[in-house]
């Protein structure tokens, strides 16, 4: 594809090249020394004594989550910008606080299964760990990410993260729900299960039971380490590919019941009021959604022109990622981009196409389509069906414009 912003979809072979053409001209150009006069500081001292708990490096440190605390919610999100693989290193996952983090001693934390059961059952942290787990990696992203998008009626100038940073990928490990469950025996009535965690505004959700018997966990692991406070220490339910809040943190109870209990958010702040004056209730799946990471918002592109890779994030709640399509010229043409395996359900797929950059202004879409056809709108197609205030299940595309001078900009598509 060629277009007046450049080309996308440069051969591998020929960006490869470019690039090492380029970093050969200026090797040559780099005056003659000594071996010892080339080789690094680092080479001529003795290296620092290690510690219990590995950290980043300290020229790392500007990787941070950023915050932000809206109507009593304290947000955390994740730089995706900074990220390159598929998984979130635990220190940088989001996270949205609705009334602080909780200390919880775990020798003293229990979770409860009762309501429609023939065996009500409790069971401390020591048991649930005695019990057979899987290992899967998911993403897990907020019902209210790219909020700021669905809302303002011009783009913001922000970082990806700030933007859209309300979503992670690690992987997850616990009990299959449908184990305990089925040892406590469920009534023929059960229809639902009420999730309600240990924090101070007893955050509770109502989820259907058959998804939870087929691939919910209690989690107790993320990325191979216990849970952190901030991820429902000791404790959470996790649901593949459903919205954060049904993820409920520091897990404390599970009722059993033959229809949903309409709890305070799920009849007020997770309910998505439509164009037409419809109410969409219990609209569990955060649907097909991608983003560029590279080039986003706020970064300069070093050079006035050249090559360059464009790559990013897609995921979908229903599945797998089947197509990205990329577009540099705002929408006008598209190019299929790469997807770098490996391909999971509900989870991050990396994405990446070379581009050459002409040096003139340039418009970059990402469009993703997962294995069921669902694929992404724009920002006026998913409007035209929401109301003017909803915000949550935002998954229009995602656009940048790159500036002559090589500065990023959100823009709308």
């Amino acid at each position: 594809m060629t277009s007046d912003n450049g080309r996308a979809g440069l051969a591998r072979r020929t960006f490869l090249g470019a690039l090492a053409a380029g970093s050969s001209a200026a090797a040559m150009a780099q005056p003659a020394q000594t071996l010892a006069a080339r080789l690094p500081g680092s080479m001529a001292r003795a290296g620092g004594a290690d510690v219990p708990y590995g950290q980043p490096s300290p020229h790392e440190a500007g990787v941070q989550r950023t915050p932000s605390n809206h109507s009593g919610f304290a947000v955390w999100r994740t730089p995706l910008e900074t990220q390159r693989g598929i998984v979130t290193p635990s220190g940088l996952h989001f996270s949205v606080h609705h009334s602080g983090i909780p200390e919880i001693d775990p020798q003293r934390h229990s979770l409860r299964i009762h309501g429609l059961v023939q065996r009500p059952l409790q069971f401390d942290v020591e048991r649930l760990l005695r019990y057979p787990m899987v290992s899967r990696v998911h993403f897990l992203e907020c019902a209210g990410n790219s909020a700021a998008n669905a809302l303002s009626p011009t783009p913001l100038d922000q970082t990806l993260g700030e933007i859209a940073g309300e979503v992670s990928c690690s992987e997850w490990t616990g009990v299959p729900l449908r184990y305990l469950l089925q040892e406590a025996g469920l009534k023929d009535t059960a229809r639902w299960v009420v999730a309600e965690g240990a924090d101070g505004a007893s955050h509770n959700r109502s989820v259907p039971l058959q998804p939870l018997l087929d691939h919910a966990m209690v989690a107790l692991y993320q990325n191979g380490e216990r849970l952190r406070p901030s991820q429902g220490y000791p404790l959470r339910l996790f649901i593949p590919g459903f919205e954060g809040n049904v993820n409920v943190k520091w897990l404390h109870r599970l009722e059993v019941t033959d229809a949903p209990a309409f709890t305070k958010d799920e009849s007020g702040l997770y309910t998505q009021p439509l164009a037409d004056g419809r109410i969409e209730r219990f609209a569990f799946h955060m649907d097909v959604k991608s983003v560029i990471t590279h080039p986003s918002g706020r970064q300069t592109l070093p050079e006035p022109h050249g090559f360059y890779e464009i790559a990013g994030l897609a995921w979908s709640g229903y599945g797998r990622i089947a197509r990205v399509d990329v577009s540099v010229d705002g929408g006008r043409t598209w190019t299929a981009a790469q997807l770098q395996g490996p391909v999971l359900d509900r989870a991050f797929t990396r994405f990446t196409l070379p581009w050459r950059w002409s040096g003139r202004k340039a418009e970059l879409i990402s469009r993703a389509t997962d294995e069921h056809g669902r694929t992404q709108p724009l920002r006026s197609e998913w409007k035209r069906r929401y109301a003017m205030h909803s915000f949550n299940h935002y998954n229009a595309v995602q656009a940048w414009r790159v500036q002559a001078d090589g500065r990023v900009e959100n823009m709308y598509a």
